[in-house]
């Protein structure tokens, strides 16, 4: 079973800059997908940024220019590197990350981490 595990959330003022760390317990060559996901207070979950394998990553149009997808193969380590946070930002961010076999697709959430931008 493939755990993900999100750290790095906590409170930033309006403006400021976090990063988020999602460690995999796979190896990153296993997955069709990897990413992040969030979900703000009474909204629906929304994504952020997806890496497709073998393609480019997709942002959501209000993090372009603002937030950046990394990873890192040899720690199986994604992040999510934001700046210029809004208080529209606040929401508990889900690590995303998705396998293809056999036709099958499998898909794997982390637990989230809380991030709150105050104004």
């Amino acid at each position: 079973q493939v755990q993900l595990v999100e750290s790095g959330g906590g409170l930033v003022q309006s403006g400021g800059s976090l990063r988020l760390s999602c460690s995999v317990s796979a190896s990153m060559h296993s997955f069709n997908a990897m990413g992040w996901y969030r979900q703000g207070p009474g909204k629906e979950r929304e994504l952020v940024a997806l890496f497709t394998f073998g393609s480019s990553t997709n942002y959501a149009d209000s993090v372009k220019g603002r937030f950046t997808f990394s990873r890192d193969n040899s720690k199986n380590t994604i992040h999510l590197s934001m700046s210029s946070l809004k208080p529209e930002d606040t929401a508990v961010y889900y690590c995303y990350a998705d396998q293809l076999y056999s036709g099958e697709m499998y898909k794997y959430w982390g637990q989230g981490t809380e991030v709150t931008v105050s104004s």
